[in-house]
């Protein structure tokens, strides 16, 4: 060794800088991941996990038959479980403003369900099923009507879903693309852009995809791809703020209070 590499090699010995701290955490595959196959009652509790912490006061809006909550815990969410079949509607809310830690809203999300006779709404026959699911089975007799009659819910409950909700609280929406009168409507991304405008940020976006293949009477020629996915999104009400700095608020499920 020269006297050039002797004199760096000391240098080196002599450096007591602190060393990089390692990350903590350790390696695994244990993730949720951001689409699966299967169910509802499967996907959401994993969602819930993720991004709402347990004790959170969780007003679903839409709750229908609770299939979401089938594999929840009871006791792990102050659960506020209202319908428009209990005649609240998601569109006007009971609860103070900021006063809910996560709003759910499931509203049917299929343009034939809004229709201004029974008769001529989606689900009849054998999908009898569906309706009574995804909507209360009556009539929808003013406003916009076939997809925009779909935006102008999901529209109007984000916007109430803002007023209730603390800063920095939870939205999640499940909706479906659809096709109507043969044009196609990415209403996921249509309602991103309208949230956006009011104050949430899109924090994350799950992808559902139907363990069975749905099918369809009388084609004669398909146009677009069967939907047999749907999506969950999650949002978080920020009004422009930084969504990694939540400051004094904290996290869901601090408040503490009776959203009532």
């Amino acid at each position: 060794m020269n006297r050039q590499h002797k004199s760096q090699l000391a240098l080196l010995e002599a450096d007591d800088t602190p060393k990089r701290k390692s990350p903590d955490g350790v390696t695994t595959s244990r993730l949720i991941f951001s689409a699966y196959v299967g169910t509802n009652e499967e996907l959401f509790p994993l969602i819930l996990e993720l991004h709402v912490p347990p004790g959170s006061v969780v007003a679903d809006v839409t709750y229908g038959k609770g299939i979401f909550w089938k594999n929840v815990p009871k006791d792990k969410y102050f659960l506020l479980a209202t319908d428009i079949e209990d005649g609240v509607d998601c569109r006007h809310l009971p609860y103070e403003d900021g006063s809910v830690d996560c709003v759910i809203l499931d509203p049917p999300y299929m343009e034939g369900l809004y229709r201004r006779s029974k008769a001529h709404m989606a689900g009849s026959g054998t999908y009898a099923a569906f309706r009574s699911t995804y909507s209360n089975g009556e009539p929808t007799t003013d406003g916009p009507k076939y997809h925009d009659a779909v935006l102008d819910l999901y529209f109007k409950a984000g916007k109430e879903a803002h007023r209730v909700l603390r800063k920095y609280g939870v939205l999640i929406v499940k909706c479906q693309d659809e096709v109507s009168a043969n044009v196609q409507h990415l209403t996921h991304v249509e309602i991103i852009t309208h949230y956006q405008s009011l104050g949430f940020y899109a924090k994350d976006l799950f992808v559902l995809v139907r363990p069975n293949r749905p099918a369809m009477s009388r084609v004669k020629k398909q146009e677009h791809a069967r939907k047999n996915h749907s999506y969950f999104l999650v949002f978080v009400k920020t009004d422009g703020a930084n969504p990694r700095r939540k400051g004094e608020h904290g996290h869901p499920g601090t408040m503490g209070r009776d959203p009532r």
